[in-house]
């Protein structure tokens, strides 16, 4: 009995916190090499789940942390967490998009458009985190330094 319970401890701890289990209503996240088409990994979400990309701004050195939600399938942007405007920032607010402030940090949210797949470099100097649930991944250890990558959603 005892073994079981380890077993199914693993099992979800493994598959399920680390969004590996599929069901028939989810969205696979996919990171993959834009050139070459390699997939680095697969992350399954429901329709509605968020994740967030965090890297160091090259100018500021200063965290920034956008973060998407799933909406059937395509990639909806909810917020930008940053401390300053500046080179390379978002400082010409578009219509429908709200400035706010929490604590140091400036939010920008209300985004409208949305996306069928994200491209990203990875970090040469400093890392891009990708946060889903409760995990963390390092796309520098999973992808490598200066990888040109893309960011889609499949069913």
């Amino acid at each position: 009995m005892a073994v079981l319970v380890i077993a199914g401890t693993v099992f979800y701890i493994v598959h399920v916190r680390n969004g590996t289990i599929k069901d028939n209503t989810g969205r696979i996240l996919e990171i993959r090499d834009t050139n070459s088409g390699k997939i680095y990994k697969r992350l399954y979400m429901n329709d509605g789940s968020e994740f967030a990309i965090e890297f160091i701004h090259s100018v500021h050195n200063s965290p920034v942390r956008e973060t998407f939600r799933i909406e059937d399938t395509v990639i909806r942007p909810m917020e930008v967490r940053f401390s300053s405007f500046g080179a390379g920032m978002q400082s010409d607010m578009e219509e429908g998009l709200k400035l706010s402030q929490d604590g140091d940090t400036l939010i920008i949210s209300g985004f409208s458009r949305s996306f069928s797949q994200m491209n990203y470099i990875v970090g040469t100097v400093s890392d891009h985190l990708l946060f889903f649930d409760e995990a963390t991944f390092s796309l520098r250890e999973l992808c490598g330094r200066n990888t040109h990558i893309t960011i889609g959603i499949t069913k």
